[in-house]
């Protein structure tokens, strides 16, 4: 199976910047800078169908296309590297193998968008990687291939890291600019959009660590070649799926978009562990509803899980045996998102709280019959907020509502829970 952003990986150690040279690095940036223009570039990854691997799962190239090239001042590209949604690690396992990927990625952004200044917003916990980064970021410079008038072309960019000071809110773009300016990372109202007003008010493009890493590889090879690595017609590129729970071989892969989920979990991660059987699982990060069995062959690309209900997200693929209590699960998953909700708005701050206490009521025995109606007004209520957070909290209660009610109502009836030995 062809790798892209594994490829070069060295076994218990990153890549070095000699290394990563020989292989082909920068390759793509010099070939950028000595025939091709900013747009073809651009128009490159719009051809290729790279979708956003942060979540969102839009498209990378029309995202930048929002930039208006006439606006006087500075523009400006952020990478996204604040990974905190739990199930999700795919970012920190590629820049603690290859960071010189991203680099080189954020240059060609930045040569196709016209931006001179970018910075990287890292979690904080992500310490190997900054580390790597800042060691990348120092060789690029001293070769030559970040700075003033980079490989003699006239283009000048520089990358800065920034590592946050922590917070889930902080990986929602506007609340990043804000955190970037120094002020209470708190989302912004929209519009206007970060392509037309975001980071002290220049046009702004936001993209994930994975997305980025995928461009000198789109360039090296066309947006032909990109496309035809998927198992779909519909589907472009490869995908790091970060697999957790019960399974026998947990751990980030690089897979082809469009693989279905069951050959994900029988494939690399060797099926589920002795004595499981398959339940559930999330298909994108905690903020996914979940998929049962009857979506084993779904294909694991963006639109097929949306139709199954659910969203691909950031690809992490957390896994629940037979012996998991899906109301215990969820209310895991809702304290996460109650606990790290800015307080910006109504409804994320005083609803997500509140979910919670009807979940525990639940889960201890003391629920009713009528608690599973105000959770379903609530995944319908809690999507009128500023940001994706609250909406996001609320996709595994959809998902347990959908597919678990049953055990919602076992609870309720039998006033306790079956499958927790505690309580």
């Amino acid at each position: 199976m062809e790798q892209v952003l594994f490829k070069q990986n060295k076994p218990g150690r990153p890549i070095t910047f000699e290394e990563y040279c020989d292989e082909g690095g920068f390759g793509s940036l010099k070939k950028a800078l000595a025939s091709l223009s900013p747009n073809d570039v651009q128009q490159a990854v719009i051809d290729s169908g790279l979708r956003g691997r942060g979540g969102a799962g839009f498209p990378t190239g029309k995202k930048w296309s929002f930039v208006p090239r006439d606006l006087p001042g500075p523009r400006w590209l952020i990478c996204n590297g604040d990974e905190m949604e739990p199930g999700t690690y795919k970012d920190r396992v590629l820049l603690e193998a290859n960071p010189w990927l991203l680099v080189e990625g954020m240059l060609l952004a930045c040569y196709a968008l016209g931006v001179g200044h970018s910075f990287i917003f890292l979690r904080r916990g992500y310490e190997q990687g900054a580390a790597n980064l800042q060691r990348a970021l120092a060789e690029a410079k001293a070769a030559g291939l970040l700075g003033e008038n980079i490989l003699g072309s006239g283009f000048s960019c520089r990358i800065e890291l920034h590592v946050s000071a922590g917070r889930y809110i902080c990986g929602e773009e506007t609340a990043l600019m804000n955190a970037l300016e120094g002020k209470r990372p708190t989302p912004r109202a929209k519009p206007p959009f970060p392509a037309i007003k975001g980071l002290w008010g220049g046009p702004t493009v936001v993209n994930n660590v994975e997305s980025l890493s995928n461009l000198p590889a789109i360039i090296a090879h066309g947006p032909a070649w990109f496309k035809g690595l998927a198992r779909t017609p519909e589907a472009a590129g490869m995908k790091l799926f970060c697999t957790s729970g019960a399974v026998v071989n947990p751990g980030c892969y690089e897979l082809p978009m469009g693989m279905p989920l069951g050959e994900i979990i029988e494939g690399p991660c060797g099926g589920m562990l002795a004595g499981s059987t398959f339940k559930a699982c999330q298909p994108g990060g905690a903020s996914t509803p979940y998929l049962t069995s009857e979506h084993w062959n779904v294909p694991m690309d963006f639109d097929p899980v949306a139709k199954a209900g659910s969203r691909l997200g950031t690809g992490g693929i957390v896994v629940f045996d037979q012996h998991t209590c899906m109301v215990a699960a969820t209310l895991n998953l809702v304290r996460f998102y109650a606990r790290e909700s800015c307080g910006w708005c109504t409804p994320c701050r005083e609803g997500l709280p509140f979910v919670a206490q009807v979940l525990e009521q639940i889960e201890a025995g003391q629920g009713s019959m009528e608690h599973i109606d105000i959770l379903r007004e609530h995944v319908q209520y809690l999507n009128y907020t500023f940001c994706a957070l609250a909406p996001g909290a609320m996709g595994p209660v959809d998902g347990l509502l959908r597919h678990f009610e049953d055990e919602l109502r076992e609870h309720i009836a039998r006033q306790r829970c079956l499958l927790r030995k505690d309580l």
